[in-house]
């Protein structure tokens, strides 16, 4: 047992120099060395989200990065005492025309992209519509998949709808309504997924 121990005790610091030698130091915590870290893919930094809010109300509006739909923090200014009917297309439209808008230069290095096609404007509900009914210049259906599911995703979570995670679209009239609802499965696959509608009785 002696012999053993002292040979144990001789062999320590030789191993010690051989590792320090090939550059390694030793530890006594397992440690994984993976890849270098970098910049993680539909993470935008803080200070430019800031930017984004720091002034008017906030809201969010959905982007799409890689193959999903990821919210991105923005603001739209609305006027004072405007009344509630015509906030809402006042925030319709301000959201349409964010998502029309091409990303940031943060946005765009963290994989940011957007399918909805600029000029398109929306107005309120017509005479027999109901009352939180959106018209768009641009038929719902005559949108790709990508850009419907942009647009409903970020509608039916605002103040320009009941925020019940539904939207009630239409083209002008005296086309059809329809509801659409945002689900986790248009979020995750809104190239395949088409969001979840039904027919609305414009009167």
């Amino acid at each position: 047992m002696r012999a053993g121990t002292t040979r144990l005790l001789l062999a320590a610091p030789l191993l010690a120099a051989l590792l320090a030698g090939c550059g390694i130091q030793p530890t006594e915590v397992p440690t994984d060395f993976g890849a270098a870290p970098s910049r993680v893919p539909c993470s935008l930094a803080g200070p430019d989200a800031a930017t984004q809010s720091a002034h008017g109300v906030p809201v969010q509006v959905f982007l799409l990065c890689g193959s999903s739909l990821v919210a991105v923090d923005r603001s739209v200014r609305v006027p004072d005492g405007t009344p509630d009917a015509r906030r809402r297309v006042i925030v319709a439209q301000a959201l349409l025309d964010q998502l029309a808008s091409s990303p940031s230069a943060a946005e765009k290095s963290a994989g940011y992209t957007t399918y909805v096609p600029g000029g398109v404007s929306v107005a309120g509900p017509g005479p027999k519509d109901p009352e939180d009914a959106l018209r768009l210049s641009t038929a719902p259906d005559r949108l790709t998949s990508y850009a419907l599911g942009q647009l409903v995703c970020t509608l039916s979570d605002s103040a320009a709808t009941e925020g019940d995670g539904s939207v009630i679209l239409g083209g002008p009239r005296p086309g059809p309504l329809r509801r659409y609802e945002c689900t986790d499965d248009v979020r995750g696959r809104p190239g395949s997924v088409q969001p979840p509608t039904g027919a609305v009785d414009a009167g």
